[in-house]
């Protein structure tokens, strides 16, 4: 099956495809942030299928006479092409300022896996070798893995990942190195680097969905009530949509179906109640309150749930730029 490929990954290739010399020749006709993302690529690159090599051939229209899979990257290949277009000097300095993006994520085969998969690998594992995993990984990637873990071992991983710091090398690599034989994939180490502690961990906690976040906020209210209230301050919820604007409140209010934001106030407290009325018009106010009588009683676990839909979709806006949320009061800010 061909190897999906990013586009400087193409270029990357076609570059191995060349040979160093008509490769040079071709860099320095780049910037030097194009050079170094091709060099960080080629780096990367060591050997690949004669399959994806035609269809990146293919895709650029180029002719070569070397056959496929003759071409192999690596690190050699990237200096000597380094150094034939910039100098030894400055390509000694382009390759060690690159060092730890050509070395790559510790965890990088498993960034793409389907969570089920990480869960199923990393299940029998020490709490803190799913935390140093999970603090590697996209945060809605981990969130969808830690939804896949029982209740108490999300308790636990997330204790330990919101008290991470820094991670040693050696320790990430024996870990690296296990999973690696277990999932039979490529793996590389990276320097020291801060990949835990509360922030990654609250990232984690808001993209989950409404049933593990509640697990594992009550998880940690009962092993360290310290922590649970810190991550909670730092959180987002839907109480604190009196701290946006009108005009934050607005542009939530399009990304949210009527029914939805109808179940989500029940039994709201007033203060968010009319701040979200007072941003409708009076069209929309009205369908919106008879729809919220016409709930009559809503499971708590219903109301939970459309909370942390309209909670998404602020954090979605949020993450995009279209609007700051201010967590202490201040003013926010719109685009």
């Amino acid at each position: 099956m061909t190897a999906v490929l990013t586009g400087t990954q193409k270029a990357a290739l076609l570059l191995i495809q060349m040979g160093r010399e008509t490769a040079s020749r071709v860099m320095t006709q780049l910037t030097e942030t194009e050079i170094e993302q091709l060099t960080t690529e080629i780096a990367r690159l060591h050997t690949v299928d004669d399959e994806t090599i035609l269809d990146v051939l293919d895709e650029f229209k180029a002719a070569s006479n070397r056959g496929p899979g003759l071409g192999q990257g690596g690190l050699t290949f990237a200096q000597r092409l380094l150094e034939e277009t910039l100098g030894k000097d400055k390509a000694r300095d382009v390759l060690e300022r690159l060092s730890s993006s050509i070395q790559g994520q510790p965890f990088e085969f498993l960034m793409h896996a389907e969570a089920r998969q990480v869960v199923s690998l990393l299940v029998g594992e020490h709490p803190q070798t799913i935390a140093l995993v999970l603090a590697h990984l996209r945060p809605e990637h981990a969130s969808a893995i830690m939804t896949g873990f029982a209740p108490d071992v999300q308790t636990i991983v997330a204790r330990r990942i919101a008290l991470m710091e820094k991670a040693s090398p050696d320790v990430v690599a024996v870990v690296a190195e296990s999973l690696k034989r277990k999932a039979t994939a490529v793996l590389t180490t990276q320097e020291m680097s801060a990949v835990g502690g509360v922030q990654p961990l609250v990232e984690i906690i808001n993209r989950a969905d409404a049933a593990t976040e509640k697990l594992i906020l009550e998880g940690l209210t009962q092993s360290d009530p310290e922590l649970a209230d810190v991550i909670r301050s730092m959180m987002f919820v839907f109480a604190d949509i009196t701290l946006l604007e009108d005009r934050a409140i607005q542009l939530v209010l399009r990304g949210v179906e009527t029914s939805t934001l109808a179940t989500a106030l029940k039994g709201a407290e007033d203060a968010v109640r009319e701040k979200i009325l007072k941003n409708m018009s009076e069209r929309a106010r009205t369908t919106l309150e008879e729809e919220i009588d016409l709930l009559g009683k809503v499971r708590m676990s219903l109301v939970e749930e459309a909370r942390s839909q309209v909670v998404q979709v602020i954090r979605k806006l949020e993450e995009s730029g279209e609007i700051m949320i201010s967590r202490d009061g201040e003013d926010e800010y719109v685009n």
